[in-house]
């Protein structure tokens, strides 16, 4: 089967980041899109400690005007076992 994509959970934090200033969004703005008491979650996403749900990917992707692809960095570098 060889080498399957692996999502880089710190360079897509990176990422997130990034297109969100490009957006010029705080941080504060995405916890009010998404209806977060606190801004935590998005704070463990931009350090890579934890990704968005698929559902969250969608949002986020449409708040920053971009394809979910583009949020998610792969590396095909990994090795990714059979049936994980």
């Amino acid at each position: 089967m060889g080498n399957l994509p692996v999502i880089d959970m710190v360079k897509t934090g990176q990422n997130i980041g990034r297109l969100r200033k490009q957006a010029g969004l705080s941080v504060r703005d995405l916890q009010d899109v998404f209806g977060f008491a606190t801004p935590q979650a998005i704070y463990k996403w931009q350090q890579g400690v934890a990704l968005p749900t698929i559902d969250n990917l969608v949002v986020l992707a449409a708040v920053l005007q971009v394809r979910m692809d583009d949020i998610l960095v792969t590396d095909m570098t990994a090795q990714t076992p059979i049936g994980a």
